[in-house]
């Protein structure tokens, strides 16, 4: 005779697929509810799609990637990435209206203007040329990242490969204005090629760049995807792989921290990293990576990092470093009786593409959102997004020490879960009103005969032939697999909810529904309207210029630290100063607190620009602004001062100084 604990037993399964039930319910509710929201949602915001120009006699030509030919039957699957965006100050005006663009359909790394930008900032566009440094066809970028790499106060630029480690193209301090000939290409590992390259195939898809020691100087984080091998050379051997499984796939091409060790100006300018072994645990440093982040999660001033891997787990590493020693540990969420594995911080299955931190509850702390597949009746996993459960920097710092991140994932109550092949993500307040949006890429590969079949049945493969490539389905020219997803646009749509606006914006078209890659944002105007930008896989750039009508008011800070052997701001590419990597921002008005920081590179194929910006909606009194950077003598400063709304320049020493634009 059965028991009353043998019958609950029995029990359970069934219970466990009612529950399961109710919140797939609850969820299509919660979806029908947002989209009912969505065109009030989208009254407030106004974007005006315009032209990027491109160098003088540009012509895209290419549609597919050459490739391995072990990878032949999967050369659209190879082809899916290389598109990148991002938006700075090129001229050294003050302004953020330039754009570095990486073209697939060139193979080319574009320099141009913003089209917004003033006639002062605009120039003749070109392609940065890595010669003499060794280059060829069986090399490609596959994304680029400014950045001022020798603090001399002149905007540089890191590209970074497939078949090649990167390469820093640095301004030149005698160039008069941006051309090819101003930037000098220097390698990030040098060798002794002989004219050949001899260094390793890396095969790169993801840097950030952060103060990592706390020195006052760009570190790096290099993230690779597959292991080094000859994946672009058609005549390669056969020495290829891919992931060796769907959830947990450890054969990736290895994750790097470099160290800065010094830099110099001039005409033939100079800097110097080194690899730091073993400052990333080894079992964490040997994924497929796609995309990092970076944050000041403790208020220490050393920022965090995560990484945000394809075909596994992520990791949040936490900032252990001591002056000349950068070391990370590692943290995870922690898992209740009914929490998914793969909502635990670092214990997920996903495949992780991007990741972004920024303040989404107003609270004064950073959250996470990370991209991830989630097409309905192909691939339904999950975005992610992770809301900061510490109470203060320092209970931060004491759940980190132990290994603990207090993160809870709360994207499907907050109505981001789901969006489709996601990609790059992007925090910003396009309404200044206080409250963040959320912008991402959207899309595989596109072609015109549906694929979803057989990769549903390659995730059922047994995860030991996974690593061959001849055990993978065919993804060839004129398959398609999520290639008509659009980007999404997550704006606040009430009740602690967002929604997704990007058709009422006109971001998705039937005419052209191209699968985007990296997302950059900036204020390019100056004025405290944040536009951005969208790189297209096999697509031409599009830049998306904000003529939101009814816009609340600003603070936007534009932070420096001295440069070293800089000129005369304003002349040449002078700028005011090099950007205080680092610095985090909290402001605090009337009813509310606010952070942010000025963020070095984090993302996936697209990297916003420097300037901190905060939205202040109707409010237009005195700001409040607490300050914390470290100088380039690695000492730790904080300040609080009172500014109006608006823009201002802050010279960082030991003190916050207001300085003349240039």
């Amino acid at each position: 005779m059965s028991t009353p604990r043998t019958r609950l037993r029995r029990l359970v399964p069934a219970i466990v697929a009612i529950a399961m039930l109710a919140v797939l319910l609850v969820g299509a509710n919660m979806a029908v509810a947002s989209s009912v929201n969505a065109n009030k949602a989208a009254s407030a915001y106004k974007f005006q799609e315009m032209p990027i120009a491109m160098p003088p006699g540009y012509h895209p030509t290419q549609t597919i990637r050459q490739v391995n030919p072990a990878y032949q039957h999967l050369v659209s699957w190879i082809s899916s990435v290389g598109a990148g965006i991002a938006i700075t100050d090129v001229t050294g005006h003050g302004r953020s209206d330039g754009m570095c663009i990486v073209d697939p359909r060139t193979d080319d790394v574009i320099i141009t203007y913003a089209p917004t930008a003033p006639a002062a900032d605009r120039f003749t566009p070109f392609v940065l040329n890595p010669a003499p440094l060794p280059y060829n066809s069986t090399m490609a970028p596959m994304g680029c990242v400014p950045g001022d790499y020798n603090g001399d106060g002149r905007m540089d630029f890191l590209v970074y490969y497939w078949g090649r480690t990167p390469i820093i193209f640095l301004a030149r301090s005698n160039a008069t204005a941006p051309s090819a000939s101003a930037y000098k290409p220097v390698e990030l590992m040098p060798g002794d090629a002989n004219g050949q390259y001899d260094g390793p195939d890396w095969n790169t898809n993801a840097v950030a760049v952060a103060d990592f020691e706390g020195n006052g100087h760009p570190d790096l984080f290099v993230g690779n995807y597959f292991p080094d091998s000859a994946v672009l050379d058609p005549n390669g051997i056969n020495n290829v792989q891919m992931p060796s499984s769907l959830s947990d796939a450890q054969n990736g091409g290895g994750d790097y921290m470099f160290q800065w060790l010094g830099g110099t100006a001039g005409p033939n300018p100079t800097v110097s990293y080194q690899i730091v072994k073993n400052a990333i645990p080894y079992a964490d440093s040997t994924g497929w990576t796609l995309g990092a982040a970076t944050a000041d999660l403790t208020g220490d001033g050393l920022p965090d990092l995560y990484i945000a891997n394809d075909f596994g787990p992520g990791h949040l590493l936490y900032n252990e470093s001591t002056p000349g020693h950068l070391k990370f540990g590692l943290a995870w969420g922690q898992r209740g009786a009914i929490t998914p594995k793969s909502f635990v911080l670092g214990r997920g299955s996903f495949k992780g593409m991007g990741a972004d931190f920024g303040d989404l509850a107003g609270n004064g702390r950073f959250d996470l959102m990370i991209s991830d597949i989630t097409t309905p009746w192909g691939l339904q996993e999950s975005n992610l997004v992770f809301m900061n459960q510490a109470t203060s920097g320092k209970q931060m710092q004491q759940d980190l020490a132990r290994s603990v991140a207090p993160f809870n994932q709360d994207a499907e109550q907050m109505g981001m879960a789901w969006t489709g092949w996601a990609w790059d993500v992007k925090f910003g307040d396009f309404l200044n009103n206080g409250n963040l949006d959320v912008v991402q890429t959207d899309g595989f590969v596109k072609g015109t005969i549906d694929r979803w079949n057989w990769l549903q049945e390659l995730a059922m493969t047994n995860d030991d032939l996974l690593s061959n490539p001849a055990n993978w389905p065919l993804v060839e020219p004129g398959d398609d697999i999520a290639g008509h997803q659009c980007p999404a646009f997550y704006a606040d749509g009430g009740n602690d909810q967002y929604v997704n606006i990007s058709k009422q914006l006109g971001l998705c078209t039937t005419a052209d529904q191209t699968p985007t890659r990296g997302v950059a944002t900036a204020d390019t105007q100056g004025n405290g309207r944040l536009d951005f930008a969208l790189a297209r896989q096999w697509g031409p750039p599009a830049f998306y210029a904000n003529e939101s009508p009814d816009l609340g008011n600003y603070l936007g800070l534009d932070l420096y630290r001295p440069a070293v052997g800089g000129g005369t701001p304003g002349q040449g590419l002078d700028g005011l100063g090099a950007p205080a990597y680092g610095t985090t921002v909290t402001i605090d008005t009337p009813g509310h607190t606010q952070i942010s920081q000025l963020d070095g590179g984090s993302g996936s194929a697209g990297k916003r620009s420097f300037e901190v910006s905060f939205g202040l909606g109707s409010y237009n009194g005195p700001v409040t602004v607490n300050l914390h950077w470290v100088d380039t003598s690695g000492q730790q400063h904080q300040q609080t001062i009172t500014l109006t709304p608006g823009t201002h320049n802050l010279m960082l020493t030991s003190s916050a100084t207001e300085v003349a634009s240039s």
